[in-house]
């Protein structure tokens, strides 16, 4: 019976330890293989695939090691400044086909350096400016969106890696109006003399949207401020007539008083006397 005992300890100690092995499995799995709702993940390539989930924003959970993210064909609407905030080693992001009309203005700033592709395309995307997008390198895709041509916008585009087959897709929707133009306010219900066009080819063959928002906005001020002088000298004529009239009619009204009668003084009495 002893002899039993002794062979059967080894086993009896093996089984608490596989049972906190099992215990701390339970623990770190979960951890470390959870996947947002809606979405589903390949651990292997550190991939999260949420296209077509009916999404109406970033989902939350999405693994920090992600590498690759698919929210294409969704109802996002717009990016918050913490949608990406830990994603630090994605280089794969596409936001293709949603409702996007705006951005947070550190949404893709924390994006780390290792982001090699941005897709944004097919969106309702406005406008957009340079601080929206941090210093990335990464290739853009921004066409078909309905942009507003104008000089933030043109900045933009200078700046950014767009792929070079997309290019032409960034069409102008609308654009800032030109001096030749009735107005220089935007107006929704025009569309400015350069819509329909794709913003790339205007740029190379000269259309220069800072130069016309400069000189349009100087033709404005010259403008307001015309405007301005012709309204003082209005006022200035106005007043001065105004005074003029005042200053006749309170001197006909002198006029129309009578003549004090000169009372005799003593002066005049002793004159008399003499």
């Amino acid at each position: 019976m002893e002899q039993t005992s002794k062979t059967r300890r080894p086993g009896g100690d093996l089984v608490p330890w596989l049972c906190r092995v099992l215990f701390f499995i339970s623990l770190w799995s979960p951890a470390r293989l959870q996947c947002p709702d809606g979405c589903h993940c390949v651990w292997d390539t550190a991939t999260v695939l949420c296209s077509d989930a009916g999404l109406q924003e970033v989902p939350k959970g999405i693994p920090l090691d992600t590498v690759s993210l698919h929210l294409e064909h969704n109802n996002i609407q717009n990016l918050p400044e913490s949608a990406f905030v830990e994603l630090v080693h994605l280089q794969d992001l596409h936001l293709a086909h949603n409702r996007i009309d705006s951005l947070s203005s550190g949404a893709l700033r924390h994006l780390g350096p290792e982001l090699r592709l941005l897709d944004l395309s097919h969106n309702q995307l406005r406008q957009a400016s340079r601080d929206e997008f941090g210093g990335t390198r990464a290739k853009m895709r921004l066409y078909h969106n309905p942009w507003h041509c104008d000089c933030m916008l043109q900045e933009l585009v200078e700046t950014l890696n767009l792929e070079a087959e997309t290019v032409n897709g960034i069409v102008c929707e609308s654009s800032v109006r030109g001096l030749g133009e009735t107005s220089r306010w935007e107006d929704p219900g025009v569309l400015g003399e350069h819509a329909g066009q794709p913003l790339v080819r205007l740029l190379h063959s000269g259309v220069n949207f800072c130069s016309l928002q400069r000189k349009t906005t100087d033709v404005a001020m010259l403008v307001t401020m015309f405007v301005w002088f012709f309204m003082v000298i209005v006022y200035v004529v106005y007043y001065v007539r105004q005074n003029q009239a005042e200053a006749r009619r309170h001197l006909e009204y002198l006029k129309s008083l009578p003549s004090p009668r000169k009372t005799p003084t003593e002066t005049d009495t002793l004159s008399t006397g003499f």
